[in-house]
């Protein structure tokens, strides 16, 4: 039979762990709807009681819709430490760079993000490399990066316009 201290240690770690996903999730729904202040104020609080990778990344992400990108990079450097096979924050660094000029830097980030195991969403660093070709004139590979983009999601409209876009201008 279990120590009873264990026992409700253990149920004081679930309900944190609880509180802290019904936390997140409310920032998420926030998120949406724009209210940048609350969402900020949910993740955190998320964060304090049971620090994840999506919690950090997410809040991160409400940084760069306030183009506080160095805050941003931040909070997904901190997810990666909790969590290096989360996919969503290498792509958000090189997102965040790409932002700020820094595609050199972008371009590696990217990368990872297509490496990492538990990433569902690879179409968006395959589309942000086609957009870094693109801007560099190198239009052949960003039009590479645009199909590979639509392959792994082909409901993925702003890769497939994206190409068809650039295949015009070649024409």
């Amino acid at each position: 039979m279990a120590d009873s201290a264990d026992y409700w240690s253990s149920k004081d770690d679930t309900n944190t762990w609880a509180t802290a996903m019904t936390l997140f999730q409310e920032g998420y729904e926030l998120q949406t709807q724009g209210l940048w202040a609350e969402a900020m104020a949910c993740y955190r609080n998320s964060i304090r009681l049971h620090p994840t990778a999506e919690a950090h990344t997410f809040l991160g992400w409400v940084y760069s819709f306030l183009k506080l990108y160095d805050d941003a990079i931040a909070e997904c450097r901190r997810a990666i430490a909790i969590d290096p096979e989360f996919g969503n924050p290498y792509n958000d660094i090189g997102a965040y760079l790409m932002e700020l000029g820094r595609d050199d830097e972008a371009i590696i980030w990217f990368h990872q993000a297509l490496r990492v195991n538990r990433y569902d969403a690879r179409c968006y660093p395959m589309f942000n490399l086609g957009r870094i070709h693109e801007r560099r004139g190198e239009w052949r590979q960003a039009i590479d990066w645009y199909r590979k983009a639509q392959r792994e999601n082909p409901g993925y409209e702003m890769a497939r316009l994206a190409r068809i876009g650039l295949q015009a201008r070649m024409n």
